[in-house]
């Protein structure tokens, strides 16, 4: 009923210190998909999908963020699943990644993994939209370059690159193109996409963490709402960036 794409990125930022970034995006022909499958934190993330089993993803996060790698965490969630020939998980770490597609998920159905990025759906119109998803993540992909500038996880190497967040939506978008989840009876969908980096900033960038939950047009929302949070992000820093490092409104000059 899903597909997704799970990515880790590393980066130098202007400091000249070296963080990694982690991404999931999803989107379905059902509402509510970003309160159930996508799970990220600054150490994974994790897509849990078909007959979603959240404890799948939460755990698998939390085991993550422990220090097992995510193959060993996710396989031994799958190991202790009754339901586990029904569900559809995937992920990436810092170092690995893991992908399995159980043999009672709808058709179509299937995985891909590369380095630093793994894609899954099920009930799709066919193997094309992984494969648009990906090709689409791969031609924007960042890996070991260099933050372009303060305050956001745009990523430039020569040339500035948009936000992993954005990226993230366009190779959505890719395989919504393609055809997506075939159930066109189901016209209420949803759409989410989530970003964690191990850098720190005096405000938080707010369009690393958007949903759309109910819309007939998820993707378009998807990427309105990302463009909405990032001018508003950008607004923001420009009037309370001060005031964010100093961890004082007094200055702020109302």
């Amino acid at each position: 009923m899903t597909f997704s794409i799970c990515v880790h990125e590393s980066y130098e930022n202007n400091a000249g210190e070296e963080h990694d970034r982690f991404g999931v995006a999803v989107t379905t022909r059902l509402p509510g998909v970003g309160t159930l499958c996508p799970f990220v934190s600054e150490n994974g993330a994790v897509a849990t999908q078909s007959l979603v089993n959240v404890d799948l993803g939460r755990k698998g996060i939390a085991y993550i963020d422990d220090g097992l790698a995510v193959d060993d965490a996710l396989e031994a969630l799958l190991n202790a699943d009754d339901g586990a020939p029904q569900r559809q998980l995937h992920g990436v770490d810092g170092e690995s990644t893991f992908a399995f597609s159980g043999a009672e998920c709808g058709d179509w159905f299937g995985h891909e993994e590369r380095d630093h990025v793994t894609v899954a759906g099920n009930l799709l119109t066919g193997e094309d939209v992984l494969e648009a998803t990906l090709a689409n993540y791969e031609a924007n992909a960042v890996h070991e370059t260099t933050d372009s500038w303060t305050g956001s996880d745009s990523v430039v190497d020569d040339a500035e690159t948009d936000p992993l967040a954005k990226r993230l939506i366009d190779a959505l978008a890719a395989g919504h193109l393609e055809g997506g989840d075939k159930r066109e009876e189901l016209t209420v969908q949803s759409a989410a996409v989530r970003v964690e980096t191990t850098e720190s900033f005096a405000f938080e960038p707010s369009y690393n963490d958007l949903r759309v939950d109910a819309t007939e047009t998820p993707i378009a929302d998807l990427r309105e709402t990302y463009d909405l949070a990032m001018a508003g992000y950008e607004d923001t820093l420009a009037l309370y960036e001060e005031a964010y490092e100093e961890d004082s409104m007094e200055e702020i000059d109302e």
